[in-house]
């Protein structure tokens, strides 16, 4: 049972995959949701369905930002309001935003741009 735990440790660690529960790194949250769309609802917004291109743009039904990994958070900026950065959590497709340690938000990441924003 040791082994078993422990091969499955060091093959999380490989692979940079997180599991539910776990807040991910810069670097899960760039792979996961660079070039892709995510949709959902924020508490204090409701829905949204952006998409975040590589090169740092945010692109919505009727507006755009811009979006960045700032150490092991994703932070958002739109029009002249502060960036503003959350924690996230990943389980698979499923996307969790903590802000000071509560969740504020969920969403689906969809491979691409399918809204064509």
């Amino acid at each position: 049972m040791k082994s078993i735990l422990m091969a499955a440790s060091i093959l999380i660690a490989a692979t940079g995959v997180a599991y539910a529960g776990a807040m991910a790194t810069g670097e899960q949250i760039g792979a996961a949701i660079s070039g892709n769309t995510v949709q959902g609802s924020m508490m204090a917004s409701g829905a949204y369905t952006e998409f975040y291109s590589a090169d740092g743009v945010i692109k919505g039904k009727d507006y755009v930002g811009k979006w960045r990994i700032n150490a092991d958070t994703m932070c958002f900026q739109y029009g002249q309001d502060p960036e503003a950065c959350w924690q996230v959590r990943l389980d698979g497709d499923q996307v969790t935003w903590v802000k000071d340690g509560k969740d504020d938000g969920t969403g689906t990441v969809v491979k691409g741009n399918p809204n064509n924003f």
